[in-house]
């Protein structure tokens, strides 16, 4: 599973805190279904796939749609070069594992609504892919990344629930004695600090067709 990025209550990331769980055999509990509904979900983009330079980590960073606000989630450099092959639009010569498991649902005609990261516990997130065959919900267990990986190729929403966003999330504020009129000071500096603590992947490296065969 994918690690926490722990964030001080200003805002601002701490790149030695940072920690990948160890485990990634781990599922998130069965048997329960998330009934949480959109209107009290955050709906949220890819902004970017970027590594840790010293540890050659990678993150994906999801932006909040309607605020500027950033959720970190360390990942796998497979995961991570699924994700950014499909945002770069790079097509790789053969499908790779997330274009196949795409072209499986499409052929069974099951449609994915959304994917949801729920829940964050013990700096590790879950997240659930919700998907319906004709009246039939489906609700699949899944790593936030493999989920990012086929939203990106569906077309398909990408939400945060609320408290996950309030314990990993980053968000610029102003200072309190601070004018109106320097939040984008703010900002540029408190982006500025993330963009410090990780460096852009180099996104040309992902088109070598990793799992081409």
């Amino acid at each position: 599973m994918v690690g926490a990025a722990p964030v001080s209550p200003s805002g601002a990331w701490h790149a030695g805190q940072l920690r990948e769980s160890p485990g990634w055999a781990r599922a998130a509990p069965a048997g329960r279904r998330y009934d949480r509904a959109v209107a009290d979900l955050i709906e949220m983009t890819v902004d970017s796939i970027r590594v840790h330079m010293p540890t050659g980590q990678h993150v994906v960073i999801l932006k909040e749609k309607e605020a500027e606000r950033y959720l970190p989630i360390w990942i796998g450099i497979n995961e991570a070069n699924a994700i950014a092959l499909r945002i770069t639009g790079i097509t790789p010569e053969r499908p790779i594992t997330h274009d196949l498991l795409a072209n499986i649902l499409s052929a069974v005609d099951c449609s994915v609504e959304r994917v949801v990261v729920t829940s964050l516990a013990n700096e590790v997130f879950y997240a659930r892919i919700l998907a319906r065959v004709d009246s039939r919900r489906l609700e699949i267990d899944s790593r936030p990344s493999d989920a990012i990986a086929v939203a990106v190729r569906v077309g398909a929403g990408i939400f945060v629930a609320p408290d996950v966003l309030e314990k990993a999330g980053v968000l610029p504020e102003p200072d309190a004695d601070r004018e109106p009129g320097d939040l984008d000071e703010v900002v540029d500096e408190r982006m500025a600090k993330v963009r410090d603590w990780v460096n852009e992947l180099n996104l040309p490296d992902l088109g070598s067709n990793p799992e081409a065969s």
